[in-house]
């Protein structure tokens, strides 16, 4: 496996489903996946984590496997304090 490469274009699905209820996805587009990580994980509630996908480079990541790609030594933005 290849280094991750934080520079490719990705998409972005939020959304949240529970037993009684369904929301609908959300859709967004990032120039580098790094700034869909990062959107991710400082900028929606922590609990809405479970119900985001990642597209990026014929690859989803889902949930909770976001998280070690932002805790990655590689990751290249800086981080913020989240706005939560």
């Amino acid at each position: 496996m290849g280094a991750f490469d934080y520079d490719t274009p990705a998409e972005l699905y939020s959304g949240s489903s529970t037993r009684f209820r369904q929301k609908a996805l959300k859709y967004r587009r990032f120039e580098r996946v790094a700034e869909a990580i990062r959107y991710v994980m400082e900028d929606i509630p922590p609990n809405a984590l479970l119900g985001c996908s990642i597209e990026v480079a014929e690859e989803t990541y889902i949930g909770k496997a976001i998280q070690p790609l932002y805790d990655s030594p590689d990751f290249p933005l800086p981080k913020r304090i989240r706005n939560i």
